[in-house]
């Protein structure tokens, strides 16, 4: 009997043919994520939230990182913002929203606003929508065009509680207000603050407050 031939010199084995239908496929590359050239979403995965209200316009978001801040800024330039207000600490470099008009009215997360800040909001809005009277004493809004953002960490707490209650003193019942911002933001305002809106009183037999 005769010593099997060295594996060199072994004739190769012929490999297993498979049908068609049980060939394993080629591996595919894997498909980049839509991002921009910093690696940045293309689109934000929190939409920002239009709440419009007679002549009030504002648009409600969370709070940008300085990763995706140049796309927030394209959202707020599409919604027409004219102001920005921050309601929370900075999570980004308030610069590029400079243009814009950011003001900074923090207040704790969860909690109702005190009344420095309930001042110093309803006197922008007055400013941004209040009417004012012509010759022909027909009322019109001051900055038709105009659009308030506001935003906190999350955009559910402290930003819908400063729109409800520009809602409110606009002629709208408190939870009325609430179910509107509801119904256009989900899970926005807690119990807490729900029942600050519930107490909260008219202020606009105060001129300097008018909001109409």
């Amino acid at each position: 009997m005769q010593p099997p031939a060295p594996l060199s010199q072994q004739p190769p084995q012929p490999q297993p043919q498979h049908p068609p239908s049980q060939r394993q496929p080629s591996a595919q590359p894997a498909r980049p994520s839509a991002a921009n050239a910093h690696g940045a979403p293309a689109r934000l995965p929190n939409q920002p939230t239009p709440i419009d209200y007679k002549h009030l316009r504002f648009l409600v978001f969370d709070a940008p990182s300085d990763r995706v801040a140049e796309l927030y800024l394209r959202e707020l330039l599409a919604h027409g913002v004219t102001d920005v207000v921050r309601v929370c600490d900075p999570t980004y470099d308030k610069a590029l929203f400079e243009a814009a008009g950011i003001r900074d009215l923090p207040f704790p997360d969860g909690e109702a606003p005190p009344d420095s800040v309930v001042q110093a909001w309803l006197q922008l809005v007055a400013q941004r929508f209040s009417s004012s009277l012509g010759k022909d004493k027909a009322a019109r809004p001051a900055e038709p065009t105009a659009c308030v953002g506001v935003h906190c960490v999350a955009g559910l707490g402290r930003a819908p509680v400063l729109v409800a209650m520009a809602l409110i003193e606009a002629g709208m019942a408190p939870l009325d207000s609430v179910i509107y911002i509801r119904e256009r933001r989900r899970g926005a305002i807690n119990a807490r603050q729900l029942k600050f809106l519930e107490a909260y009183k008219r202020r606009s037999k105060d001129k300097a407050c008018l909001i109409q």
